[in-house]
């Protein structure tokens, strides 16, 4: 785009109810935040079991500072592998019950790690519709055959994996998709990697933490095998930054060897390590975090089951309500908004065209009082 065309496409963005700006909070992550001087019940944030600011992790990292400083200084290869950073990797495969786990800065980077670095030309990847952007891109940039398949559809899946010439084949899906709530059927899809010696890589940074016992969509559906691979992202539920992959030893180590976003990018700060292995220990050992969670969807789906919208079927903390058109949505949003609580409208392209929605996102530091504050204002907004 040239400049002098800059303008007039940020005008066109606003007409169409699809210009963005940030929003600056004056308070920590939290169930209530600040923002712009007045205060609103936040249900944006995707800290699902409260833990960004949680005292456990703060502490961590304060002492992780004092000892380890604050920058990597390094790659990973070259200078900047700290123990720590070792001993969180360690911590994050015995937990994901994984031979290994590697450390990354986000989890687009990851997606680009673990893409790029298994396919590339000749090759093909299988993504489903919903993808998130990081996984697309990261099939992109492989330069491999980039075939999409209907969401969540099996035998879409099946005929593009029988039709491929391609030697080497990778299937990447989602565990929870973000905009919706649901959920890709994992255990079907590693039978047909199996079927048809593929790959399967599973990104589940809205599982992990939160499915099962904590340890994530693959745990839950007891995934296992060689074609296995695992990623999840730890600035969601565990409430630090950052992603980690979780595969065999040989995978883990063809990462260090050949992804380009890890081998050439600097370490993270090795005292987030040490706050994701006070996160895990919290994960681990306080389940009524994920128990308040499930309480909280039950509400608000018995709440909201006669809206005039749809509720997406969703059992996660991500709880969406299709509106449709997008200044209906930021309508809405802005209705609420005036009430005190701060829930986004989401649009394309996030999400397809027609289906802009108010994404309530659910934690285990909201209060039951705040939910059902909520759930009122809903009720009233979406039947006015």
């Amino acid at each position: 785009m040239r400049a002098q065309d800059i303008p007039g496409a940020l005008l066109e963005l606003q007409q169409q109810h699809q210009f963005r700006q940030r929003h600056i909070l004056e308070t920590p992550q939290s169930s209530q935040v600040v923002i712009a001087g007045k205060s609103y019940v936040a249900f944006a944030s995707n800290d699902y079991l409260g833990l960004a600011n949680h005292p456990a992790l703060i502490e961590a990292t304060q002492q992780a500072l004092s000892r380890w400083g604050v920058g990597g200084g390094a790659s990973h290869l070259v200078a900047g592998h700290f123990a720590v950073h070792e001993q969180a990797e360690q911590a994050l495969a015995r937990y994901c019950g994984c031979e290994a786990a590697l450390l990354f800065s986000s989890g687009y980077a990851a997606n680009q790690a673990v893409i790029t670095s298994l396919v590339g030309r000749g090759d093909a990847v299988f993504a489903d519709k919903l993808n998130h952007a990081s996984l697309n891109d990261a099939c992109l940039l492989s330069r491999a055959s980039f075939r999409r398949f209907r969401h969540n559809d099996l035998q879409h899946l099946e005929e593009l994996l029988a039709s491929t010439p391609a030697r080497t084949r990778l299937i990447a899906v989602d565990a929870v998709y973000s905009m919706d709530g649901d959920e890709a059927p994992l255990k079907e899809l590693l039978q047909l990697a199996d079927k048809y010696d593929a790959w399967l890589y599973i990104d589940d940074a809205h599982g992990f933490g939160i499915l099962g016992d904590g340890r994530g969509s693959a745990a839950e559906n007891r995934l296992q095998g060689e074609r296995l691979i695992y990623m999840a992202t730890l600035g969601k539920a565990a409430g630090v930054a950052g992603a980690f992959v979780a595969a065999s030893q040989q995978l883990v180590q063809w990462l260090v060897n050949s992804a380009r976003s890890y081998i050439f990018t600097t370490a993270q700060p090795p005292a987030l390590a040490a706050a994701v292995l006070a996160s895990l220990q919290l994960i681990a050992g306080e389940p009524w975090r994920r128990t308040r969670l499930q309480q909280y969807v039950r509400s608000v789906r018995e709440r909201l089951a006669d809206v005039n919208f749809q509720l997406m079927p969703s059992r996660t903390p991500i709880q969406p309500i299709i509106i449709g058109r997008n200044e209906q949505a930021m309508l809405l949003a802005a209705r609420l908004k005036e009430r005190g609580y701060w829930v986004p409208a989401i649009r394309p392209p996030t999400v397809p065209e027609g289906t802009a929605r108010l994404r309530i996102t659910l934690t285990a530091a909201h209060t039951q009082d705040q939910l059902e504050g909520l759930l009122d204002c809903v009720v009233a907004a979406t039947q006015s």
